[in-house]
């Protein structure tokens, strides 16, 4: 029997929660969203118990792990929720992540209604994403303690990239695969492959973009072999001034982060000409990611909390209405794709 709270949960609640991701669901093929949408649920319902900073880091990850088991078909006669409710719903400023926490049986519910691959996939990528979580709980010290850890080497900040934000592109892939047999026109494998540097892109940009305020909840994504690289201390990145005394390392990161981006162009031109809303889901992210990177690099302070390099809402609208004309262009897609990138190259010598 379907379950009357469906609807919600893949409607307004979802639109409530995601944010600019659910236009991106939006568009996505119809055997698709519920799958991709639920997964999304699942992990921002994990995210706001790993984010909320009122709450113990041991408490939170105990609720994680609870959480992790529970989507992954372990029983608990409703102890959960009912833990949720009570420690972490009622820490909630926003009231959509608030009745997110509140919905966790009947979204579980939903889960169990998806057919077997389905539930299969969204159970792994669910499990992954709360493993970044995990890893980011028992690697930094307790936002309250006024401390500052960075991770040790550029192959953890690899390994988170793909933990929290690469697997998803693996996730998209297989859906993509599964739902819409025969629309990727390179192997399987090659697309699995671009899928997790996709995904490695976008939280790269992430990582860049948002180190003055990480730093001050005590986390530096900024690997610590790379700051000694570039004679950099993690006192001396809490100070704003010295953004561009660190723009070489951030130049550094930057090529990393585009090396990803070609993977994710090369991604979205598999995909068919025909398959418009497919591309358009890869098309936005990559877009706007790019200006993202555009604006960091031509930032002289982008360690400054306070000036957090942003694409503004008119620009997020026209990327919108110009990919979407264009969406069946390569050529005029690759050459506003290169122009981005050779801005950003511009600014990186």
């Amino acid at each position: 029997m379907p379950n009357p709270n469906r609807a919600f949960l893949l409607g307004p609640l979802l639109k409530g929660v995601s944010r600019s991701f659910y236009l991106t669901l939006r568009i996505l093929p119809a055997g698709m969203r519920d799958p991709v949408g639920l997964a999304y649920l699942l992990a921002r319902a994990a995210d706001t118990i790993a984010d909320t900073s009122l709450i113990p880091p041991a408490q939170r990850l105990d609720l994680l792990l609870a959480l992790r088991q529970r989507i992954n078909g372990a029983d608990d006669d409703g102890t959960l929720a009912r833990r949720l409710a009570v420690e972490v719903a009622g820490q909630q400023t926003v009231s959509d992540e608030k009745v997110l926490l509140e919905s966790i049986a009947p979204a579980l519910d939903v889960l169990a209604q998806l057919a077997p691959s389905d539930r299969a996939a969204v159970q792994g990528i669910v499990t992954t994403l709360t493993e970044g979580m995990e890893f980011d709980l028992q690697t930094f010290p307790d936002e309250r303690s006024g401390q500052v850890a960075a991770l040790p080497a550029l192959t953890d900040l690899d390994r988170y990239t793909y933990l929290v934000a690469g697997c998803v592109g693996e996730f998209w892939t297989t859906m993509t695969d599964a739902h819409l047999p025969g629309t990727l026109n390179d192997p399987l494998d090659t697309m699995l492959r671009r899928g997790v540097r996709f995904g490695k892109a976008l939280q790269m940009v992430n990582v860049l973009r948002d180190v003055g305020k990480d730093l001050r909840i005590g986390r530096c994504y900024l690997p610590a072999e790379v700051l000694d690289r570039h004679g950099l201390t993690l006192p001396m990145l809490l100070d704003p001034t010295n953004s561009l005394r660190a723009r070489p390392m951030l130049h550094e990161l930057v090529r990393i982060a585009l090396d990803h981006f070609r993977e994710a162009m090369a991604y979205t031109f598999a995909l068919p000409r025909t398959a418009i809303r497919l591309r358009l889901a890869c098309l936005w992210p990559i877009l706007i990611g790019l200006e993202t990177l555009a604006l960091l690099v031509e930032n002289d302070a982008w360690l400054d909390p306070a000036r957090v390099s942003k694409v503004n809402r008119n620009s997020v609208y026209r990327v919108l209405w110009r990919s979407t004309a264009l969406v069946m262009s390569d050529t005029a897609l690759r050459n506003w794709m290169n122009g981005l990138v050779a801005r950003i190259d511009k600014s990186l010598r």
